[in-house]
């Protein structure tokens, strides 16, 4: 049986209810975006020091993050998401959230319960908060249903994580930048594999994506949004 990836959109509510809490919640996701073109002009409203919070530039990390504790192996059923970890690296934290974004069990999970795991990795911070773009990467429950027929499952780890080339030059033009939000845009590298009924042994896939993570110097990291493209 063909494989299904993962990585197909989400459908959801459509109209001006969703097109307003996209306004609200997309933001923080659309100003990590910008910082290819907007972000230091959002960020910069607020002067505070950023002395006390990892300088963009200077924290990047290549080793490998494996995917949750207990992830599924094949012809077993212990797969249970995992939780966000508390750190105020907002690499590290990419790097396991990137994980969470890319594993899944639907042997053992449904749909909504993938969703709401990962809602708990969200900033609790409402305008920086982008459900709907970490939402945009599970399947549809019609989807879902399919990849459970066949057994699907996916375990990930992530190898790589690195602040976007543009991000960190915005960063060290304006070190204050960051002190509104204090929200980091990483770029996160590494792998998926994905099986199902006749195959245990699945396959391996290069994943790679860009996380906003908001990194208050008084809080742990938590998941701003994912970008819908991968930066550089």
């Amino acid at each position: 049986m063909q494989k299904r990836s993962f990585t197909a959109s989400r459908s959801g509510p459509s109209g001006s209810g969703l097109a307003h809490r996209r306004v609200l919640l997309g933001t923080v996701v659309l100003m990590v975006l910008v910082v290819c073109s907007g972000l230091l002009a959002y960020l910069t409203r607020d002067g505070r020091s950023a002395s006390d919070h990892p300088a963009a530039g200077t924290s990047s990390s290549s080793s490998p993050v494996p995917g949750p504790t207990g992830s599924a192996q094949p012809g077993t059923h212990a797969y249970a998401p995992a939780g966000p970890p508390s750190t105020h690296d907002p690499i590290a934290f990419a790097k396991a959230s990137a994980v969470a974004l890319w594993s899944y069990d639907t042997r053992v999970s449904s749909q909504p319960e993938l969703v709401a795991s990962l809602h708990r990795w969200l900033a609790a911070e409402g305008q920086y908060s982008d459900a709907d773009s970490v939402d945009r990467l599970v399947p549809s429950p019609l989807l879902w249903g399919r990849m459970a027929d066949s057994g699907q499952f996916a375990t990930a780890t992530a190898a790589e994580a690195h602040f976007p080339d543009r991000f960190t030059k915005a960063l060290q033009a304006d070190p204050g930048a960051i002190t509104q939000a204090y929200v980091y845009a990483v770029t996160v590298s590494g792998k998926q594999s994905i099986s199902w009924n006749g195959a245990p042994q699945g396959g391996a896939e290069d994943r790679a994506v860009t996380v906003a993570v908001q990194c208050r110097p008084d809080r742990p990291c938590a998941l701003a949004g994912v970008l819908p493209a991968v930066a550089p």
